[in-house]
């Protein structure tokens, strides 16, 4: 008997030092996982920030895995093998143009984690015979709720990315009005499920409309809104992952969840101010059809165009230039291109900046990833507040496939779409030369007053080959 106890008392102290362990390990990957946050808003600390991520997350998973609930680790390692075999060769293989599709997908397996999670707790008390408390269930149905609209808006917002799907908005009759009613029969269904969750036939139904939700809410949303809906989805994704950490009474998922949550939907905001938009226009202002009345009506006016010889000779003669890359630049994936204009030019003594708009591109700091990746120093990518005012200095502004951004409507034309957005202020440089494959509206559907200014020329083409050009002039121009 006295040999028994001893074994009991080994093995619960061997528990408990096992779980001191496990909570050691939580509470660091939560410091982590906050540093990150933090430098990760800077791109001089970006990379530090990115490895404290990395970190913290390899120590909340060792940390998960010593959890004494776990009775078998065969279908964990399953797991962890599929896993690694799916996203090592995304990480290692995708192309910097594809991050925003691969962040999307991020967080519609992260959802649906927390979805089945969610669903898979629920099972369980019936399996136990033993129903969930008020506030548990509460928790239990936003999990569910948020984690399926996170995984079908997620998927949707990829198929828009990668171009499987239209990238215009796709609108029927009375939209929304459809939509909401449906998140409204799913919050209906949560509040049945809390007051009795014993009617579980509901749980399937809550589930269903919550899938149908995610699907519906990204539909009328067009390709210029998805920096904006891909920070609204992980802030959506992170809130399920914190909603689950209060079902599994998980302190880092909880920790993990809110930072995720509140750094997405503050990102959300920050983006919606970028472009004077409201959170309600950005989700239901089917923003991006193209727009009759400036596709169709007014004159149209002339356009000057120019050769790789002729910008080249332009920007040799220039002291100042400012490059104002886009997702033109990301689909040609010109940066490198671009680093070696930079490079021409500063051989020179030309001073080269490049202004960042918070939207350009497909996701938050997508320009700022490729020009990265292309070596362009740091300290020569400025946003949009700070470099404004070098653009009445500037000799020419060389516009790579953005658009929207640099369309002048948006200070003077109250019936545009875009008017009141914050711009690049590109129209005030002394010359603009605008690279872009054809006179096609952007992604807000109207016509860029820029290209039709005097002192603008139009370098039609795929922006890598024509920089490539261009950067040849100049090399040689430089040997003669």
């Amino acid at each position: 008997m006295s040999h028994l106890y001893a074994e009991i008392t080994a093995a619960a102290e061997q528990s408990a030092y096992t779980a001191a362990i496990a909570h050691a390990l939580y509470i660091i990957a939560a410091v982590l996982f906050v540093l990150s946050i933090k430098w990760l808003s800077a791109p001089h600390t970006a990379r530090r920030g990115n490895t404290a991520g990395e970190i913290g997350m390899a120590m909340a998973i060792v940390g998960a895995l010593l959890q004494h609930e776990i009775v078998g680790y065969q279908w964990i390692l399953i797991g962890f093998v599929v896993g690694t075999l799916a996203g090592a060769p995304m990480a290692i293989w995708m192309k910097m143009t594809a991050v925003p599709q691969r962040t999307a997908l991020s967080h519609a397996f992260g959802a649906l984690a927390a979805a089945l999670v969610g669903t898979a707790h629920y099972s369980l008390f019936f399996r136990d015979h033993s129903l969930p408390s008020h506030a548990v269930m509460a928790f239990l149905c936003l999990e569910v709720l948020l984690g399926g609209l996170t995984f079908t808006g997620s998927l949707m917002a990829f198929g828009k990315l990668q171009e499987i799907l239209p990238t215009r908005p796709m609108t029927y009759k009375n939209q929304n009005i459809f939509n909401l009613s449906i998140l409204f029969l799913a919050v209906v269904c949560g509040v049945i499920l809390v007051v009795n969750p014993a009617i579980w036939w509901v749980f399937p139904i809550l589930l269903v409309l919550a899938v149908a939700f995610g699907i519906l809410l990204i539909l009328p949303i067009g390709g210029a809104d998805m920096p904006t809906v891909i920070a609204l989805l992980n802030s959506y994704a992170g809130l399920s992952a914190s909603m689950m950490g209060f079902v599994l009474n998980s302190k880092l998922l909880i920790i993990a969840g809110a930072l995720d949550g509140a750094s997405g939907f503050i990102l959300s905001i920050v983006m919606c101010r970028a472009m004077n938009r409201s959170f309600t226009n950005v989700l239901f202002g089917a923003f991006g059809q193209i727009q009759p009345s400036t596709a169709a009506a007014g004159e149209k006016k002339s356009v000057r165009s120019a050769q790789p010889e002729e910008v080249a000779q332009m920007l040799e003669a220039a002291q100042n230039v400012i490059v104002i890359p886009g997702y033109g630049m990301a689909v040609a994936q010109a940066q490198h291109k671009v680093r070696e204009l930079y490079d021409q030019l500063t051989k020179r003594g030309v001073i080269v900046k490049f202004a960042i708009h918070p939207v350009a591109g497909r996701m938050p700091g997508h320009m700022n990833v490729l020009l990265a990746e292309a070596e362009i120093p740091y300290d020569r990518l400025v946003e949009m507040d700070d470099i404004n005012g070098d653009f009445l200095q500037c000799d020419v502004a060389l516009v790579i496939g953005a658009n929207d951004v640099v369309n002048p409507a948006a200070r003077h034309d109250k019936a545009s779409p875009i008017y009141g957005m914050p711009i690049l202020n590109a129209d005030q440089a002394r010359a603009v030369v605008a690279i872009k494959r054809s006179m096609n509206p952007g992604f807000a559907g109207i016509d860029n007053e820029l290209y039709t200014l005097d002192r603008t020329l139009m370098l039609f083409g795929d922006a890598k080959a024509v920089i490539a050009a261009t950067a040849k002039e100049l090399a040689e121009n430089g040997h003669s």
